[in-house]
């Protein structure tokens, strides 16, 4: 089997437009969740997100026409997959050879393009007409909104625009789908059925078609009058996440090929495991599903619990859910836990959804590159049920680390476990 490594990271949150940007504001403990801005969300119980600010969507799409027929969601991609590329300085040898794993969760084209059509098919009572919208309200619809709203749309954009013709797959659903691009991924060149691969996970949950979808489901904060300290993940305070549009991307290439081209690697990834717990959003009894996803990327990564240095958590700060995920390190990492770092970015950088897990895992590879973990700024008092872990909390907490686990869990009880380290040069006996 192939070594696979990352030499390239393409992130856009609510921190910046660019890894730097995000990993800076990370590590001082800033966050970028506040007031919603992009809709009126008055009529919302939860008004919080952390939207991406100065985000200029031409300077990453292929031509202005392309970029027409993109969503937010869409576009949120094709930038991290561009970052990501750019940042590995990465020239596509064989097209054909080429992978592309993406994780989404686009359902929509963009609304407003169709609501025109929808109220010429509006009854007087307020119901809907759908032989009137076949007829008067046909001419109204725009004419690419099926189009624009296929889910796996960014697939074609940036394969077209960076020449990724190889094995490919769309994952949708939440933060387990980005991080199992990227764990798909790394079969996929470990296997030799791509010699590189482009993964990751883009959101637009910000969004008032998402946020009217999650805002009744109890998972958010409703503290809006706390702006940026109100996600407090593992807090005995928490209440909730905000949502937080933007893109985690990760180039994989094999590591020997990586080497001889003189490519800067952040870290190699040696471990990937899924588990599944019963369905529901929310269900505490997630600790089976969670604890079965980190054994089995032990396992494939060949290492044992104490090898790991530090653990990337979900931290979703939904109270039931953050002590099952704490449950599940108990019961992988026993009494070690204690002296194990765990921290979480979801304070700072909002929920990126179907992007959680592929940032998680690219915080991972960023903490083996630098030898330092951002805190969890907003944690000032940890709940007793989630008592256990050295929870990092400090700016700027440096140290050397050889193996991190990056953790995410889907709304249905999907759980997904990358193992990553530090990565050394194959010898000629090795």
């Amino acid at each position: 089997m192939k070594r696979v490594v990352i030499t390239g990271i393409g992130l856009v949150t609510g921190l910046g437009v660019g890894t730097a940007e995000t990993w800076k504001g990370l590590l001082d403990g800033r966050s970028a969740v506040g007031d919603l801005r992009g809709f009126d969300a008055s009529s919302l119980r939860s008004r919080l997100g952390a939207e991406v600010a100065d985000f200029e969507p031409a300077q990453f799409a292929a031509n202005r026409r392309v970029l027409r027929n993109m969503t937010r969601n869409d576009q949120f991609g094709v930038a991290g997959a561009a970052l990501a590329l750019d940042d590995a300085a990465l020239t596509i040898a064989d097209p054909d050879r080429a992978g592309l794993f993406l994780g989404g969760n686009k359902e929509i084209s963009e609304p407003a393009k169709v609501l025109d059509a929808v109220l010429l098919a509006r009854n007087p009572d307020g119901s809907a007409d759908l032989a009137r919208m076949g007829t008067e309200g046909a001419a109204a619809f725009y004419p690419l909104f099926y189009v624009e709203g296929l889910q796996a749309a960014a697939l074609f954009y940036i394969s077209q625009a960076h020449g990724l013709r190889g094995a490919n797959t769309y994952f949708a659903g939440t933060a387990e789908a980005g991080a199992t691009a990227i764990g798909r991924a790394f079969r996929a060149v470990r296997r030799g059925e791509a010699a590189v691969a482009v993964a990751g996970g883009f959101d637009d949950p910000t969004s008032w078609w998402s946020m009217t979808k999650l805002d009744p489901m109890g998972v958010l904060s409703l503290r809006n009058e706390l702006g940026a300290t109100a996600v407090r993940p593992f807090d005995s305070e928490r209440d909730g996440f905000a949502p937080g549009d933007g893109a985690a991307f990760v180039v994989l290439e094999d590591a020997d090929a990586a080497v001889e081209r003189g490519a800067s690697v952040y870290a190699e990834i040696t471990g990937f495991g899924r588990g599944f717990a019963q369905p529901g959003a929310g269900d505490p009894a997630a600790e089976a599903g969670a604890a079965g996803a980190i054994r089995s990327a032990l396992r494939e990564a060949g290492i044992e619990p104490d090898a790991i240095d530090c653990v990337v958590a979900e931290g979703a700060a939904v109270p039931d859910v953050d002590s099952a995920e704490i449950d599940a390190l108990r019961t992988v990492f026993g009494p070690r836990l204690e002296q194990l770092p765990v921290t979480a970015v979801t304070a700072a950088t909002g929920h990126l959804m179907a992007g959680a897990g592929a940032l998680n895992a690219a915080v991972a590879a960023l903490i083996v590159r630098h030898g330092a973990v951002p805190p969890i700024a907003t944690l000032t008092d940890p709940d007793p049920a989630c008592a256990g872990p050295r929870w990092v909390t400090d700016p700027g907490h440096e140290q050397p680390v050889g193996h991190v686990l990056a953790l995410a869990r889907g709304f249905q009880g999907q759980h997904v476990a990358l193992v990553l380290r530090a990565h050394t040069a194959r010898t000629p006996q090795s």
